[in-house]
């Protein structure tokens, strides 16, 4: 009796350890040199989450508004573009963490990924659909 107790512990603990770790994404935490070069973005602990902001724009477009004036709701038109949040709410799934881009550009709102890759780059997938696009930023330490 106690043998079959003990070769079902044994068993138990076989498989407990033989289930596969749930992968906890590398953090996506500091200074990122955008994939065009025209910003700085600091992505940090925002609550539960991950979020990140324009830190310093360096190229400036003459052209370019300074104020977020596509933004789909009137009321935040107004605010500069030069500290604007683009990155909330930022997640842990797998080994990435899941959360949504801002576009200043556009006004909207894209489904999105961050992923830490092995050469220290930092690759941002936004997504409508199931249609994605990646970038990859550098890190500006």
């Amino acid at each position: 009796m106690i043998a079959r107790v003990l070769g079902s512990v044994a068993v138990a603990v076989s498989v407990t350890f033989a289930l596969p770790a749930t992968a906890t994404p590398t953090s996506a935490a500091g200074r990122w040199l955008t994939e065009s070069n025209q910003a700085i973005v600091e992505i940090a602990p925002c609550g539960a989450a991950l979020c990140g902001a324009i830190q310093k724009v360096l190229k400036v477009d003459p052209k370019a508004p300074k104020t977020d004036i596509n933004n789909p709701d009137p009321r935040l038109r107004q605010r500069p573009t030069a500290s604007l949040r683009i990155l909330t709410g930022f997640i842990p799934d797998g080994s990435r963490w899941k959360g949504k881009v801002y576009d200043p550009r556009s006004g909207r709102t894209y489904q999105s990924f961050l992923e830490v890759r092995s050469d220290g780059t930092l690759a941002l997938t936004g997504c409508v659909w199931k249609l994605c696009q990646t970038q990859r930023w550098r890190s500006a330490h």
